[in-house]
């Protein structure tokens, strides 16, 4: 029994057809999700509530719904205000060398605003991105 096999090599699955709507470049969709728009026509609104985004856009009629960004945006919130509020403190330590309750009392409001108030158009650009480049469900899944 001869158990050496040729290695598997992916391919792509080309036989997708290309979606019904026009896609304009990366940076336009991310912009338009980040403003909570549909990334695809710019016309109708992204988002139903704070984070959960329309199944389909009435415009356009784009997927919205078949895309998961799951933990990506709050991963890159994360990043965007570590890299924000990190510096500030450090530089004010260093400066003026205030006590741990005025830390507290400037960082933590500080952090919250910033991660509440970034969530949001970061999804609406992670969205963008994932349209762009056609991370959708699988259409089992959907």
């Amino acid at each position: 029994m001869n158990l050496i096999t040729k290695p598997v090599t992916w391919q792509p699955d080309r036989s997708r057809l290309s979606p019904l709507w026009t896609l304009p470049d990366l940076s336009t969709m991310m912009l338009r999700g980040a403003r909570g728009r549909c990334p695809a026509c710019g016309q109708s609104a992204l988002f139903r509530g704070y984070l959960r985004q329309v199944e389909s856009c009435p415009s356009c009629d784009a997927p919205l719904g078949q895309i998961r960004a799951d933990d990506a945006p709050p991963y890159f919130t994360m990043l965007v205000v570590g890299h924000i509020v990190i510096p500030l403190m450090l530089l004010l330590e260093r400066a003026q060398q205030p006590p741990l309750w005025v830390h507290a009392a400037i960082w933590l409001p500080l952090t919250c605003i910033l991660t509440l108030g970034l969530l949001r158009p970061i999804k609406g650009a992670t969205i963008g991105l994932m349209l762009r480049l056609d991370l959708r469900k699988p259409a089992a899944d959907a």
